[in-house]
């Protein structure tokens, strides 16, 4: 079950609650702003039903604390210092989340103290030399148009709490803003948790960003829009080459290490994939089930051509035995499924009496190093507007998203509690089998009927 399910079946069971620094005494410097009362909340589901049975059994529904600017903060802006910093990987719009941020922060509220952390948490690090970057407004001016981050980025460290915690607090900042995805998260909540303990009146605050889409309880993630506009050239210039030569097949790998998301919206978004392979479906690759098979049976009904997505955590169980490795945050790196793919599939449709040609793209890091692109920017900018208001209202360990289109206040830990995956029996997904109408292919003609023989579910 995933957990959006799990915790809609028993939300008593997870918690909700945004931790808060203290009271809140300083009056706002916003004007002809709407503000939000801190009761506000807004509901996980719409579903009435639903609803009505929580109201029955007495359970309270479960809801997230709504974002937006408050009358009463809890830091006063005049004597307020802000470091930012970017981790993980990198993905489209992490300069317009920080030109977001510095700009909600010098404009609004008028804190003039902001600092970019470099290269993520190992720029609180000592030993690694990393003078924090000052962020002004002229200074983040233009940063939207470039892809990356000007603070730059890494994996790992975030392990030294202890040691992030006490650079934070020998440069006396007052609110952290992490910008990453789960791994980045985990460590936030981590040093939210340390700066508890020590009884410092730090705010941590996440800004959520992957790629893959695999937060849980925040919406869509900045970047994942964009990086689905980057694979239509890529799609059709696969779909061209396969096109352009007898039986062609093109394969593209896109990212996806646990959730297929990219693979799945970019297959709509461009119609003309036969098979989406994400990590969520098992498949074989012999066997009369097998994938060999089904693009045989394509070829065998008339088709001359084949476009294949591959999500990079698809089929890792092929490489069995291989040995395991991971990033410096700990995370589990992929197999190259790829280019597993592309050798079998030469192996199998180079020979007669197929006589096909392989031609393999994988454009991962020109997806994710692009600049934002239309909505996906808009979004980066409101995000960092509400982490702002949710950080000087005293909010921490919390992470910003959006709720049944609202932007909320989600607790670090329920956001990341695990990868949110694709639900295989949703309309998403559905719709992907439609438009490639790969299980046409997978199907294997039986005696009197046909038996399907699918990616298990």
């Amino acid at each position: 079950m995933l957990i959006y399910d799990r915790v809609l079946e028993s939300p008593q069971d997870f918690s909700f609650v945004i931790e808060t620094l203290g009271p809140c005494t300083v009056q706002s410097p916003l004007v002809n702003c709407e503000f939000i009362d801190d009761a506000d909340r807004v509901l996980l589901t719409a579903d009435a039903r639903r609803i009505a049975q929580y109201c029955a059994a007495g359970i309270q529904p479960p809801s997230f604390e709504l974002a937006g600017a408050h009358r009463k903060l809890f830091f006063n802006p005049a004597w307020t210092k802000v470091a930012i910093t970017t981790a993980g990987g990198l993905s489209p719009g992490l300069n317009d989340v920080i030109k977001g941020l510095v700009n909600t922060l010098f404009f609004e509220y008028g804190v003039r103290s902001i600092y970019g952390i470099r290269f993520g948490y190992r720029g609180l690090l000592p030993e690694y030399g990393h003078t924090p970057m000052m962020l002004t407004p002229d200074i983040v001016d233009t940063i939207h148009e470039d892809g990356g981050t000007i603070l730059g980025s890494s994996r790992g460290h975030g392990e030294r709490v202890g040691d992030l915690v006490d650079s934070l607090q020998r440069q006396n900042i007052n609110i952290f803003f992490c910008i990453g995805g789960d791994g980045t998260l985990r460590a936030a909540a981590d040093i939210a948790a340390e700066v508890k303990r020590r009884e410092l009146k730090i705010a941590v605050v996440g800004v959520p960003k992957t790629i893959d889409n695999d937060l849980n309880f925040v919406g869509r993630t900045f970047g994942f829009e964009t990086a689905v506009y980057q694979t239509h050239e890529i799609i059709t210039s696969a779909h061209m080459e396969a096109k352009g030569a007898f039986n062609g097949i093109g394969l593209i790998k896109l990212m996806g290490r646990d959730s297929g998301f990219i693979a799945a919206f970019a297959s709509l978004a461009n119609s003309v994939v036969n098979f989406c392979l994400v990590p969520e479906v098992d498949f074989e690759i012999d066997g009369k089930g097998g994938l060999i098979a089904a693009v045989e049976r394509r070829f065998s009904s008339g088709k001359d051509h084949c476009v294949i997505v591959v999500a990079e955590g698809a089929g890792q169980g092929f490489m069995k035995g291989l040995p395991e490795r991971r990033d410096a945050s700990g995370n589990l790196l992929k197999h190259d499924i790829g280019e597993y793919l592309r050798d079998r599939l030469h192996a199998h449709f180079s020979r007669s009496p197929w006589d096909g040609s392989v031609k393999y793209f994988d454009p991962s890091y020109s997806i994710r190093s692009v600049p934002a692109q239309g909505t996906d920017a808009i979004l980066c900018h409101l995000l960092a507007k509400n982490a702002v208001h949710a950080a000087m209202a005293g909010r921490t360990s919390c992470v910003v998203g959006r709720t049944n289109n609202t932007y909320t206040i989600a607790p670090i830990t329920l956001a990341t509690v695990e990868r949110q995956k694709l639900n295989l029996k949703g309309d998403l997904w559905r719709a992907v089998l439609d438009a490639t109408r790969q299980n046409d292919y997978f199907r294997v003609p039986g005696n009197g009927g046909s038996t399907v023989s699918v990616p298990k579910e």
